[in-house]
């Protein structure tokens, strides 16, 4: 009879708490929201990060903080970001970094799959190789001669192991076959300033921070890393067109959670930011940018995570990259 009791107070119980944690989950987000961004400042993850902070802010009526914490080719933020309470009030901005790093440094604190949940991505942009206009170039083919005669002795800057930047830059190598030096920098703005300054060669960068440069004649640019030419720099032919067949590399960003976070709080997160990047002025200002909006549900994103996981691992393997 006792037992009997007790069965009926627990069910009695966790029907009363069932709508308590459904009315707070509807009621997310009711303090700050911390969005740790493992990358350097002026960056495009964190360029983009604050705009989806702003805009999240504006939609759910709490401030969203962009918390940069850089190093160890986005580790340290990552690891910080995968050991917080799992309650929605951090998030990770993410890139194919991650992705890359599963297999590029697999003695890592974390497990990219186990230990986050997969929220939404954001958008994804070609990159574009320049170099300093001291580097005697002016075409791919006339890099990759230049590369052939004299092994080594150019370099790459990237903004950390495992970055979209590097990860081009060992492709580019790989199907090439040349051989360079790559110099892994702790941020994309300083790669960026020591490339336009000559104390490095060149770089892979994102079109959306690198066009401008390119215009003022500060860099060559030399080829775009899409499937087709980028509409912010439609003159510029990609490395495929230039001899380089099927290469292809670019940048993309998402957010995640700590693994556990509430699947109400993942999908309510998800469809604000698929409202976001949806609307209209975000995809005019994004395009004339070279970003574009990637929409898809958390399952969708998930799934398109673990592919990416796997993809880079074979290229991993196949180019020989290593983290420097």
């Amino acid at each position: 009879m006792q037992v009997k009791h007790l069965f009926s107070w627990a069910c009695a119980a966790a029907t009363l708490l069932v709508p308590w944690i459904a009315s707070a989950q509807q009621a997310y987000p009711n303090r700050p929201v911390k969005i740790i961004v493992p990358f350097a400042a002026s960056g495009p993850a964190d360029n983009y990060a604050r705009f989806m902070a702003q805009r999240l802010q504006d939609a759910l009526g709490q401030p969203f903080v962009v918390d940069n914490r850089p190093g160890a080719g986005s580790i340290i933020g990552t690891d910080a970001a995968a050991k917080s309470p799992a309650d929605g009030y951090t998030l990770l901005m993410m890139s194919n970094t991650q992705t890359v790093n599963e297999s590029l440094i697999p003695n890592k604190p974390f497990n990219l799959l186990k230990d986050f949940a997969p929220i939404a991505p954001i958008n994804y942009s070609d990159l574009v190789l320049v170099v300093n206009p001291a580097v005697n170039a002016h075409s791919l083919q006339e890099l990759i001669k230049l590369a052939k005669a004299n092994p080594g002795k150019l370099n790459f800057a990237s903004s950390g192991n495992g970055t979209p930047y590097h990860m081009a830059g060992e492709l580019f190598k790989h199907m090439a076959d040349i051989q360079m030096t790559h110099i892994p920098y702790k941020g994309s703005a300083a790669a960026r300033t020591d490339v336009l300054s000559g104390q490095v060669d060149m770089m892979f960068d994102a079109v959306t921070t690198m066009a401008e440069n390119i215009k003022a004649g500060k860099v060559r640019g030399l080829a775009t890393t899409g499937r087709a030419r980028s509409s912010v720099t439609s003159d510029i032919s990609t490395v495929s067109e230039q001899g380089v067949a099927k290469y292809e590399a670019v940048i993309w960003l998402g957010l995640m959670a700590p693994a556990g976070t509430p699947e109400a709080i993942v999908n309510r997160l998800n469809t604000e930011v698929n409202k976001i990047i949806n609307s209209a002025d975000v995809k005019a200002t994004w395009s004339k940018q070279g970003a574009v909006p990637m929409s898809m549900s958390a399952p969708a994103f998930t799934k398109y995570v673990a592919e990416d996981v796997a993809k880079w691992a074979t290229i991993v393997k196949v180019s020989g990259a290593k983290a420097d």
